[in-house]
């Protein structure tokens, strides 16, 4: 046995390039884990890389949001010439901040000639710089804010939902993976019995030869070796459909699907997942955790963060749109000259105040109350979702414990039964049992040794499964 810096498989053309790691070789075969099936799901495959794509279109929704709190630029620039008189000549470059509380900066010059001039324009060249303040609606929220609040809580769902994802694909993975371990390891316990039967056949051929053995026992040790080649056969076809199944998840850098060859093997020593070692089996502390940071609960939380900040959004219809602008004025374009900095309001100023309030408020009332109607939901949602998970959580560690005693039992069977085999093979050899008997035994050591490694790695499954439970898979 050694070890190789990567996971490189030759397999007719093709280069197994899934992953970066250390992998075991044996003879012409290559030993394959769990854990490197789970480094590969999350690298490579197209689900996986398709959540990526989820979070960062979030993120271009908050540049969106951000453009609306973008500076602005702009110019208006009128003239009107009629019957040979200039009656009004005006450019008026302005720029507009707008400022994360409501209130909006607003700066300008004014150029405006012509011989017929609004009275209440000033002529020339002039300036102005000033804000235009929410008294009452949009103060405290206003749709900019509650956009940008709703596109970071959002992209931070995308994120979240990428670990649903992803922890739900990498314990479809460890099902699979841990059913073609069943596969091979039951492939193998046949094709160990099809070589003793076949010492066997030997033995008993010899014996009839030599006239210590009827001839019927030589149809006996024949029937019961092909009953397990034909077993072999089957076991042998179902590793492979197995590895077909596995395959699925096993996808190149290059974004291509791999058909995993039969020359890969699970590793020695599958009974001793090195990356088991480090879960948490612990039930009060997998509740805990999964109470807090699973991922469908923490989409949940982050659903009513959302709904929250559209409930205070729909609050403002409740209230009277008052919005106050104040501009300081200054003759030229010195728009802060000592000239004409003044109080307030004293001199050199304009102000205006815009007041409107519906009568009934019917819209805002309904908005409002739907909002919070849609929070009661989602909190109702919330409830059956953390019970649903407790369940889960709860319902694989019962799983885990029984099927760790089933094991205990199963063993102790099985090595009983082993015992029987190798006294009815002495029995055998000193001419006090029989064949059938012998195969007898066989047959029920095999069932007991099958659903011993059907039992071990059930077990292992449920320990991943238990992780995937409480939302740990995909960490």
């Amino acid at each position: 046995m050694h070890r190789s810096p990567k996971l490189y498989l030759v397999f007719g053309t093709l280069i197994f390039l899934l992953v970066s790691g250390r992998v075991m070789a044996q003879d012409s075969l290559m030993q394959f884990n769990a854990e490197q099936v789970l480094e590969i799901v999350r690298k490579h495959h197209p689900i996986a890389r398709q959540t990526n794509i989820g979070i960062e279109q979030s993120r271009a929704d908050i540049l969106i949001a951000r453009g609306a709190f973008d500076p602005v630029i702009g110019a208006y620039v009128s003239k009107k010439t009629f019957g040979g008189t200039n009656y009004y000549n005006q450019t008026s470059p302005q720029l507009s901040i707008p400022t994360w509380f409501g209130i909006e900066i607003h700066s300008g010059l004014e150029n405006l000639t012509g011989s017929r001039l609004d009275p209440t324009m000033t002529a020339g060249k002039s300036s102005y710089v000033g804000v235009t303040i929410p008294l009452a609606k949009d103060l405290l929220m206003d749709k900019r804010r509650a956009f940008l609040k709703q596109a970071r809580i959002f992209n931070t769902m995308a994120v979240t939902e990428q670990r649903a994802v992803v922890n739900d694909l990498l314990m479809n993975a460890m099902e699979t993976y841990w059913l073609w371990v069943r596969a091979y390891q039951t492939f193998k316990i046949v094709e160990n019995n099809v070589a003793v039967n076949q010492r066997r056949m030997e033995l008993v051929r010899r014996a009839y030869t030599n006239g210590e053995r009827p001839a019927i026992d030589t149809t006996e040790a024949l029937t019961q070796l092909q009953s397990f080649q034909y077993q072999q056969n089957e076991k042998w076809l179902a590793f492979q459909n197995a590895g077909l199944e596995l395959s699925a998840f096993l996808w190149t850098k290059d974004n291509q699907p791999y058909v995993l060859p039969v020359s890969v093997i699970p590793q020695d020593g599958w009974e001793n997942e090195t990356n088991i070692n480090s879960f948490n089996t612990q039930l009060d502390g997998l509740l805990s955790i999964a109470s807090k940071t699973h991922p469908e609960i923490q989409l949940y939380d982050a659903k009513l963060d959302v709904l929250d900040i559209e409930k205070r959004l729909k609050f403002q219809l409740l209230l009277p749109k008052a919005d106050f602008t104040y501009n300081h004025l200054s003759k030229g374009y010195g728009i802060v000259s000592s000239e004409y900095v003044t109080p307030l309001f004293d001199n050199n100023y304009r102000y205006g105040f815009k007041f409107g309030l519906p009568l009934r408020l019917s819209e805002g009332r309904g908005e409002y109350r739907k909002a919070k109607l849609k929070i009661e939901a989602a909190n109702l949602d919330l409830d059956q979702k953390r019970l649903a998970v407790e369940l889960k959580v709860k319902s694989y560690y019962n799983e885990l414990t029984n099927l760790k005693a089933q094991i205990a039992l199963q063993s102790n069977n099985y090595l009983n039964y082993q015992q029987l085999v190798r006294a009815e093979g002495m029995l055998f050899q000193n001419g006090e049992s029989s064949l059938f008997l012998i195969n007898t035994r066989e047959n029920k050591a095999l069932e007991a040794q099958e659903k011993l490694v059907e039992l071990k790695t059930k077990y292992y499954k449920t320990i991943y499964a238990l992780q995937w439970s409480a939302g740990l898979l995909a960490l």
